[in-house]
């Protein structure tokens, strides 16, 4: 019986999150339209809804509408197999993301997640966010279309570039912290012991590989449309599309979250609950916990947004010479002094 309630519980957490993740991917749409429209000085989505706010899913609504094509040369399977991976992929790393400690109730400890507390939650999302690339090679290559195919090359060759530094840049904060859970990570950081503060070049290095691995400007070479009209998504339309799309919102939200969890404290709050009377394990605190983890992701999407509209695209060439001459040695070398700053301490 217990393990019926249990699967019960946690299929209703996953459909909340997985809720949760197609409504940020709507907010993040329109507050990537908003802000960059600010910085340009025009007005953006302004006239559906209050603010525009129903722009997003009147977007939604018309790409359920457009027809459906393909080339007549693309793999029909492939073709439609390749936005189902990207946006499954994307979805499944939420799966050990901790939105917050955990409450108790009935004498019963619940998590703030789906499974925030598995102890090989980092290479749970490094093992996933490795596996994501496929679908946009994929979908370069079934699409028989030279842009395409490109586009779906670029995809492969920047995340083996980028993923390396990546994995490197965490191992500091894995060293510091001896555990793999995120949740472990999160709750070594009270009191304001972030870890910004300890690894500020992991810090530095994460965030820039976070936007190569995101696909975004400055590194959005896998679509880049001066070159490749819309690289590996050219030859898409309709809701498969908008499956790129939202997944392409949904790693720039996931790549925000380990950003906060890993340096920005988390879900740790900015003032110590002392202040207020909040105990461990209550709802209130374990509410105000997400809260504030929500709030930590959207400032990091803010800036994401912000770099977006403000610096223009690398070339190819230097794109990995970056990856490769740059961020990977000072990774192996942020590694090996915070070995030896360990040992002496």
């Amino acid at each position: 019986m217990d393990f019926w309630i249990t699967l019960l519980i946690t299929g209703v957490k996953a459909l909340v999150i997985i809720t949760l993740i197609l409504f940020a991917a709507a907010l993040l749409v329109w507050m990537e339209r908003r802000v960059s429209a600010l910085i340009q000085f025009r007005y953006g989505p302004n006239r559906v809804g209050p603010f525009g706010l129903l722009q997003p899913f009147a977007d939604v609504f018309k790409l359920f509408l457009k027809e459906d094509i393909y080339p007549k040369a693309a793999d029909p399977i492939i073709h439609r197999i390749a936005p189902i991976i990207s946006l499954g992929i994307t979805v499944a790393v939420y799966a050990v993301i901790p939105f917050g400690n955990y409450f108790e109730i009935g004498g019963e400890t619940y998590y703030m997640g789906i499974a925030p507390n598995v102890n090989i939650g980092i290479l749970y999302i490094l093992a996933m966010t490795s596996v994501g690339v496929y679908g946009l090679t994929l979908a370069g290559w079934s699409s028989n279309s030279k842009y395409s195919l490109l586009g779906g090359l670029r995809s492969s060759a920047q995340m083996i570039s980028y993923e390396l530094s990546m994995g490197l840049s965490i191992i500091g904060v894995l060293m510091i912290v001896g555990s793999l859970s995120l949740n472990d990570i999160a709750i070594n950081q009270a009191n304001w012991h972030w870890h910004i503060f300890y690894q500020p070049l992991g810090f530095l290095i994460f965030m820039v590989a976070g936007f190569a691995e995101t696909n975004r400007a400055p590194f959005d070479l896998p679509k880049a449309e001066p070159e490749l009209v819309g690289g590996y998504n050219t030859e898409y339309s309709g809701m498969k599309f908008g499956m790129f799309f939202l997944a392409e919102y949904g790693n720039m939200a996931t790549s925000a979250g380990l950003l906060t969890l890993l340096y920005l404290g988390g879900w740790q709050l900015i003032f110590p609950q002392e202040w207020f009377g909040l105990e461990d394990g209550s709802i209130l605190l374990a509410l105000l916990q997400m809260a504030t983890f929500i709030f930590k992701v959207i400032v990091v999407c803010f800036f994401m947004i912000w770099v977006r509209w403000s610096v223009p695209r690398f070339r190819y060439d230097q794109l990995m010479n970056l990856g490769w001459r740059v961020l990977l040695p000072l990774a192996l070398l942020n590694v090996i002094v915070t070995a030896i700053v360990m040992y002496f301490i």
